[in-house]
């Protein structure tokens, strides 16, 4: 596999030739700046092509676009969309112009992911993402107060949810809700309750078939001129891979992957392999969902969780955890040897160590959740290691 690394781009506190020390040559980035539904100028992404690319001494490239957001009216199919397909279609040939053809997106609404604790406390002091069951139906059921919502949560989450929320302070639920809204896309405003219950207000009556009909209708929108541009769009799962306050999800389960994969049949309608979303689901055999959608992979995040019978979770080590990381590698790895013997040009599938925990320095300097240096560095370093074996054996 292709190793790769992502970057936030300029403003990223994690430099170019510090990725290049970790031992990947690929980077994964996107055009943060431009507003969600606007055309990717190709003027703009030949300059941070260039960027990436201007020290030749580090022998970068740019693999894989992470991601070109699908704009919200997209997702609840509201207003005239042909303008916002007409831009989305025009950036896949520009990225296919500046030759940058695996391109990641997802179709989560609203929010991108969500944990309830950014910084969970690990032995000799690292710090990893986690979600727990009670603090997310605290904040749906006490604080966002959502009609319904405590039904869908069991009398014991329920209960561990409440004895939370009578003993928490102001600044705890603020920290809460601050944890929370850092799922939010980065081109979105932050909102307190009052106004996340009115933006929630527009998924009212939305339903988890009207969303995957949303998504047929974009993937025939825009599928035929990725495979005309020869671009290989592949859809991120949900993540965590369950609804959120009302929101439905539909990118979640090996059920999910089949009905995106089979709606719009082209090699340009493809998968990103989250193994950290899909993992956190208890019913979700990832070394299966590796076979069996082996040759629809066009990129894979390679992470492990440790999951609660309750549904909660923790991002663990890259090699410990509930994911069976060697047999998924063993799969991704004979769809490659498959590729090869096919002639492909895509036969090299790209991964990146997708998050990592917060090691020894990482905390000097501020990154995005779930995105430090020394963190992921480890994580690539066990993840070779894994590929160098497997690719031994075989």
């Amino acid at each position: 596999m292709e190793e790769t690394f992502r970057w936030f781009g300029p403003a990223d506190a994690v430099r170019l030739n510090e990725i290049r020390q970790t031992g990947a040559r690929g980077i994964v980035t996107a055009l943060h700046d431009i507003p969600y539904g606007e055309v990717w100028p190709l003027e703009a992404i030949t300059e941070r092509k260039r960027l990436i690319e201007a020290d030749r001494s580090l022998g970068l490239r740019w693999s894989v676009v992470e991601s070109l957001p699908v704009h919200e009216n997209i997702k609840l199919g509201e207003g005239d969309l042909r303008p916002l397909f007409d831009n989305y279609r025009t950036s896949l040939r520009n990225l296919a112009a500046a030759g940058v053809t695996t391109v990641c997106y997802n179709f989560m609404p609203l929010l991108d992911w969500m944990r309830t604790d950014l910084a969970y406390p690990q032995p000799g002091g690292a710090l990893a993402l986690r979600f727990d069951a009670h603090l997310h139906a605290a904040f749906d059921c006490y604080m966002l107060e959502r009609p319904g919502a405590v039904a869908e949560f069991s009398p014991e989450v329920l209960a561990r949810a409440r004895a939370w929320f009578d003993a928490s302070t102001g600044a705890d639920r603020q920290r809460l809700l601050d944890t929370i809204m850092a799922g939010l896309p980065g081109a979105y405003t932050r909102y307190d309750v009052p106004g996340l219950r009115t933006v929630l207000g527009r998924y009212d009556g939305f339903g988890a078939a009207d969303l995957r009909a949303n998504l047929k209708r974009f993937l025939e929108e825009v599928v035929p001129t990725a495979e005309e541009a020869g671009v290989r769009l592949c859809v991120h799962p949900d993540d965590p891979p369950r609804p959120l306050f009302g929101l439905p999800r539909i990118v979640s389960n090996a059920e999910d992957l089949a009905y995106i994969v089979e709606a719009v049949p082209s090699p340009a309608n493809g998968i990103t392999l989250c193994t950290g979303s899909l993992g956190a689901g208890a019913g979700n055999d990832l070394p299966a969902i590796a076979r069996r959608f082996a040759a629809h992979i066009h990129f894979a995040h390679l992470r492990n969780v440790k999951r609660d019978a309750d549904g909660s979770f923790m991002e663990s080590e890259h090699l410990d955890g509930d994911v069976d990381m060697v047999a998924v590698i063993a799969a991704l790895h004979a769809e490659e040897q498959r590729r090869a013997r096919e002639g492909r040009a895509d036969r090299q599938i790209p991964m990146r160590p997708d998050h990592g925990q917060v090691l020894l320095d990482d905390g000097s300097r501020k990154t995005h959740p779930g995105y430090p240096l020394v963190g992921r560095l480890r994580g690539l370093a066990e993840l070779r290691g894994v590929m160098k074996a497997v690719a031994a054996l075989t």
